[in-house]
């Protein structure tokens, strides 16, 4: 069983160290244009912790086997979306920036069963080479929604899950 909690600016290091475990994870499996070699910046990951926005999950062993952003509110490259659209427009929390160290198994199910505990409806994108996750999505019952667009205009598929049906 993981534990998850809060990153702090003294566990930087450690985060900075799982996402470039992501990069590695994401260009071995062939998507090589979602996150690239510089993906998040660093200044981001910095902006997560100090915004109360960065998670670290903690293995049995007590240690940090992967990361994430989770944030409440609404996303502003969720605004627009092509295709079905949203499941509903209710309040909802995005994760974001999830990346774990090798061998780690059973992150997202771990990060999305907590994510939860918080609200009843989760948004998440990533990019269509992102087969991994992709697949991880429709496991855990994400429903595709359709294409959003980044801040630089990048597409993403986009996926909601919902507690409730509204």
């Amino acid at each position: 069983m993981v534990t998850i909690k809060k990153a702090l600016l003294s566990d930087l290091p450690v985060v900075l160290s799982i996402i470039q475990h992501g990069r590695e994870k994401m260009m071995a499996s062939g998507n090589l244009h979602q996150w690239g070699s510089t993906h998040p910046a660093d200044e981001q990951i910095r902006n997560d912790i100090e915004k109360g926005n960065s998670y670290l999950v903690i293995s049995d062993e007590k240690t940090p086997i992967a990361t994430f952003a989770f944030i409440k509110g609404i996303d502003p490259t969720y605004l627009k979306i092509d295709g079905e659209g949203w499941l509903n427009n209710e309040p909802y929390g995005t994760i974001h920036r999830i990346a774990s160290v090798p061998n780690a198994r059973g992150v997202l199910s771990a990060v999305v069963e907590y994510c939860f505990q918080k609200v009843k409806n989760i948004r998440i994108d990533t990019h269509e080479d992102n087969i991994i996750m992709r697949n991880a999505l429709k496991k855990l019952g994400f429903t595709y929604c359709g294409i959003i667009h980044l801040e630089n205009g990048d597409p993403r598929l986009a996926f909601q899950k919902t507690l409730t049906t509204i």
